[in-house]
């Protein structure tokens, strides 16, 4: 078993970093704690994804420690990164690799084991601000230079906080993510059936007025849910769910709860559960006291 939190520093603010425990006994008794990073700057370091290998774990996560060194010289740019690192069973980690140089700064990431290996998914940044979703692939032990899942050329100063997710379904591939490009909020579905190296055209699954925040598991069938908060009015919010296929196919959404748009309702996290059912998870922010709510579905054809 593994498990990661964030820890903030002595500066606080922004100042918070990766922890890192691993339990070989079922979770009675953990290692102590590991972080990730060696930069031991006061930046932001989060946003973790996790991906098992037979003898290790590797760790996907945002790190900041460009900030600091802007911060003392103002002619270097104020970057967000995407790095990588594993951990093997043992406890001796591996070196730490960059894996894109400048990414939207907020945006969680993704990541899934395809039969080729793993993929992560992340909110690219341009030097013209251009945030759009980015795929890279563990191919032949590097990590390839990330590129559009598809260019959607959405333009913004600032971070959405709204990123992708991935998730494999036999033998396609899905991403899902938001987007506001062309003053349009959209959630968009596209697949690949080659582990990544090229997705198909995406599909528009929302209903008209989304706030993002998806997620996505995959099914026996080859197909995927797909789950998004949609607003409706005022500060309400549902989360929807829709089955999608490769070949573009949708059903009708389904709302599986009744919430808030505020941003401390969070990300809404799909899990397959026991036979043919779904886990969801959400925070519940309609009371002065916030709680985890979990529901469970079963899965209909």
């Amino acid at each position: 078993l593994w498990a990661h939190w964030l820890q903030t520093g002595k500066q606080g603010g922004y100042d918070y970093g990766v922890r890192i425990v691993r339990s070989s006994d079922g979770g009675d008794n953990w290692s102590e704690p590991w972080t990730p990073h060696d930069d031991q700057t006061p930046t932001e370091h989060g946003f973790v994804s996790m991906m098992s290998f037979e003898e290790s774990m590797g760790f996907v996560w945002l790190d900041g420690r460009k900030f600091a060194a802007a911060a003392q010289d103002e002619s270097m740019a104020r970057e967000m990164t995407l790095r990588y690192r594993e951990m093997g069973n043992d406890g001796i980690p591996g070196p730490e690799i960059l894996m894109d140089g400048r990414i939207c700064d907020c945006c969680q990431t993704d990541a899934a084991m395809t039969p080729s290996g793993p993929v992560v998914v992340y909110r690219d940044r341009t030097e013209e601000e251009i945030r759009d979703i980015y795929i890279t692939r563990l191919v032949e032990g590097d990590w390839t230079d990330g590129k559009a899942v598809y260019q959607d050329n959405w333009n913004i100063g600032g971070c959405p906080v709204n990123g992708p997710s991935v998730a494999m379904a036999e033998n396609e591939l899905y991403v899902a993510w938001f987007t506001g490009a062309g003053e349009q909020p959209r959630v968009k579905v596209a697949s690949s059936s080659d582990m990544g190296e090229t997705f198909g055209q995406p599909i528009v699954i929302d209903d008209g007025n989304p706030a993002g925040r998806v997620a996505v598991v995959g099914l026996s069938d080859g197909q995927a849910l797909v789950s998004w908060l949609e607003r409706t009015g005022g500060d309400g919010a549902e989360v929807k769910m829709r089955k999608v296929s490769s070949a573009g196919e949708m059903s009708e959404s389904v709302t599986l709860t009744v919430t808030t748009g505020s941003r401390a309702t969070g990300f809404p996290q799909l899990v397959q559960g026991p036979g043919e059912s779904l886990l969801v998870a959400w925070t519940d922010a309609s009371e002065e006291s916030q709680r985890v709510r979990v529901g469970r579905v079963e899965i209909e054809n």
